[in-house]
């Protein structure tokens, strides 16, 4: 069947080319490869439509020249047309409906694996604007209404349409007169209906608004789970959460408000038809103007005329719910891709690693959600210029929110610099392809994400080539976490929980660790990396990373001193600007701030220490 074949042409359809000014013309594109197998179950439906009506033609037959004349002879002939048309009209439904369903189901899956794969390509700053709660549930909810909508909703449509269109038709060849009087209430409730679809789309799409947020609150608060309950904070999210749920409560009540309007309205427009109608049909008959056999092949039809109209309005509220749903998946589709392989050069195969900020100024794209901890200035980033020679150790100290962050986020190029340029090797930075310059670039994360999969799959989630077993654990060795996990149940089969719960923060910072060892890369950003682990795990790291770090350019970024005074150079942010440069002994020669956070640091470890010492001489021998 060639339309089978053209469907399965449609599974790698890019869905960007679903953009469209119109929306029909944009869901018509949606459905490419499925058109030809959706048309023929929307016309199966016709033909459906068209056996029901005929039941007319029969009762009036049966009536007519058979029942009223007396020929019963004929009834078993009448029962197989009976039976042939009933027949026939479930057979075409059911196919219909099952062409339909693979239309939806086809659709569907291939819209889940665009997204996906759409999701992953998009720009660090479109994932910093939307909440996660919102895209799992345009990713979810939504794909089901949009799935809804081939399936059941323009399915339904097209049988009310058809159904109402052929026993108007049939209708008509009864008695025009007949037809008339039945329809007139029909453009009357499409009007009413379509009045009700584009109101419903309002409130809908807040209701849906509202869904997204509650959704995101919800998640929200079940990945903090640990955060809620050591600081007794279980009311306060309880008290937060009854009031989204409330104003989501109240939007659902306009949308249920507006239905118990509409519906017992269109009941009694519709019901005063069919009455007026049936009232109508008995006088012409009583008066002779149709015989009895059309009388009854008529309120048969009326009931298929008026009957489907009713369920126009519940029809539209669907659809109207499904393509509001269709919207917000489409602005997802919408957005471009991250160009991950635009280049000028290929990255060369041996990479040195001098890395040089010139002049560089930036600030987030307009949209973007606040930055935990990031400056609040119009520009993050002023004026950034430092050099940062092959292998040598770059530090990066400063307060909450002067830019350390921003300014390392510039580098794998997450954003792009709104000013000045970076060099990597002589090249400026946007010559490289994004993908090829990540390979070289290895990240440990402050709070590091960690898979739910086991750790063996964790550690080797960076490298792009087959990992024997045994530098797996060199990695692992290099990271002081071997051993712990060879206590775990599974070892290196074990599987962490979501975000690695299950683990301490010093396990899940070591196997971040790990993962970067194993990658190997040229240039590693270290962001606060030893900050989760206690001082002896901590002392260890240190060594390894000191190894690590040989003859690889690496960025430090970090709020104790101890653990980046052997650095090369360090640099010292204050709101976006670098105020102070040089080496530790140089910096703590010099008035500014390093040496008030050295001194401060210096003093509180002091007393710290002297703590620990009284309490200890202190106990009981």
């Amino acid at each position: 069947m060639a339309f089978l074949t053209g469907a399965l042409r449609g599974q790698d359809l890019n869905l960007h080319v679903i953009r469209a000014r119109s929306r029909v013309r944009s869901i018509w594109r949606f459905v490419h490869g499925y058109r030809s197998l959706y048309l023929v179950a929307l016309l199966l439906l016709a033909v459906a439509a068209l056996a029901r009506s005929s039941f007319a033609w029969v009762i009036k037959t049966f009536t007519d020249d058979v029942l009223l004349p007396g020929n019963y002879d004929r009834i078993p002939l009448m029962g197989l047309y009976f039976l042939g048309l009933a027949a026939a009209a479930g057979l075409l439904t059911f196919l219909g409906g099952r062409l339909a369903a693979q239309t939806a189901e086809g659709v569907t899956r291939r819209l889940r694996v665009f997204l996906y794969d759409h999701l992953q390509h998009l720009p660090f700053a479109y994932h910093d604007r939307m909440q996660t709660g919102d895209l799992i549930q345009r990713s979810s909810s939504d794909v089901e209404e949009i799935r809804r909508l081939f399936a059941e909703h323009l399915m339904g449509l097209s049988r009310i349409v058809s159904m109402s269109s052929m026993a108007f038709v049939a209708m008509w060849q009864l008695s025009p007169r007949l037809a008339l009087v039945s329809a007139i209430v029909i453009p009357i409730s499409v009007g009413v209906s379509f009045g009700f679809w584009s109101y419903l789309a309002r409130i809908y799409d807040l209701f849906q608004d509202q869904e997204a947020r509650l959704s995101s609150l919800l998640q929200e608060n079940i990945y903090g789970a640990r955060v809620v309950r050591a600081f007794a904070r279980e009311q306060y999210e309880i008290a937060k959460f009854e009031r989204e749920n409330a104003i989501l409560l109240n939007r659902g009540r306009n949308v249920v408000r507006f239905h118990n309007v509409f519906w017992p309205s269109m009941d009694l427009i519709l019901a005063s038809q069919m009455v007026g109608s049936t009232l109508f049909g008995a006088w012409m008959a009583i008066d002779g103007q149709i015989s009895m056999g059309t009388y009854v092949a008529f309120t048969g039809l009326l009931g298929l005329m008026v009957g489907p109209v009713r369920h126009l309005g519940r029809i539209f509220a669907f659809i109207t719910q499904s393509l509001v749903s269709y919207e917000r998946v489409l602005a997802i589709i919408n957005e471009d891709r991250e160009p991950l392989d635009a280049g000028l050069v290929d990255m060369p195969q041996e990479l040195a690693g001098d890395v040089r900020f010139e002049d560089v100024s930036f600030i987030y794209p307009e949209g973007t959600q606040d930055r935990p901890g990031e400056s609040t200035l119009p520009g993050v980033l002023h004026g950034i210029s430092f050099h940062a020679e092959p292998g040598q150790v770059i530090a990066i100290l400063g307060p909450t929110g002067s830019g350390k962050t921003s300014m390392m986020n510039l580098l794998p190029r997450f954003y792009a610099y709104t000013g000045g340029r970076i060099l990597l090797d002589g090249r400026e930075l946007t010559e490289y392809p994004r993908r090829q310059l990540r390979r070289h670039i290895g990240v440990v994360q402050q709070e590091p994400f960690l898979f739910s999969r086991s750790i063996r799959e964790n550690i080797t989630y960076g490298t792009f080539r087959k990992v024997s077993e045994a530098e797996i654990v060199a990695a692992a060795e290099a990271a002081n976490i071997h051993e712990s996990i060879l206590d775990m149940p599974r070892g290196y089969d074990t599987v962490v929980g979501e975000q690695g719960v299950t683990l301490s923060g010093g396990q899940r910072q070591r196997v971040a660790i790990a993962r970067t060892i194993l990658k190997d890369p040229r240039i590693l950003i270290l962001d606060d990396a030893t900050s989760a682990v206690d001082t002896s795990t901590e002392k260890a790291i240190r060594e390894a990373l000191r190894n690590l770090m040989r003859n690889r350019t690496t960025f430090v970024i970090a709020h104790r001193i101890s653990s980046i005074a052997s650095a090369d150079r360090i640099l010292v942010l204050d709101q976006g600007r670098i105020v102070q440069t040089g080496t530790h002994e140089e910096l703590v020669a010099q008035a500014g701030t390093y040496r008030d956070v050295f001194r401060l640091q210096t003093s509180i470890e002091a007393e710290l220490q002297a703590d620990i010492q009284s309490t200890l001489e202190a106990q009981p021998a």
